[in-house]
Order: structure tokens, then C-alpha cells, then sequence
């Protein structure tokens, strides 16, 4: 399963903290962000991903996520 989401993720130090933390928490998932998009996707691929998980989470740290379709 693949999971995309659009976020406002400002540079590569807050990219690497989201990442890192994210990780963390889905550690069977591959977790990317990609800065260079302009809609700075975050991409899950994994087993039983929840979107509205993932965007509450995402939204606690700070950044804005809405799941692309």
C-alpha cells in the first residue's frame, strides 16, 4: 500500500527531524519527502497505513498534511 501526502515542510533539518521521528513510529513502513516537489510530498509505503494517523502526527509536529489522491 502507498500512501501520498501534501506538506509544508520548510528545509532539509526539519525534513530529516520529521523522517526520523516518523520512522520511529512505522518502522515496517519506507518513509520519504520530497522538498524538491512543489507540493513537498511524504510518501508512505507499508501495510495498513492510516491516513488520518499519519496527518494528525504530522500536524502535531507543526506541519501541514493533507493526503493527495
Amino acid at each position: 500500500m502507498i500512501e501520498v501526502f501534501k506538506t509544508n515542510v520548510p528545509d532539509i533539518s526539519a525534513k530529516e527531524c520529521l523522517l526520523h521521528f516518523l520512522q520511529q513510529l512505522f518502522p515496517a513502513c519506507r518513509i520519504s519527502l520530497d522538498l524538491h516537489d512543489c507540493d513537498k510530498v511524504l510518501r508512505f509505503e507499508g501495510k495498513n497505513i492510516q491516513p488520518e494517523t499519519i496527518i494528525q502526527i504530522v500536524s502535531e509536529k507543526g506541519f501541514y498534511c493533507c493526503k493527495l489522491e
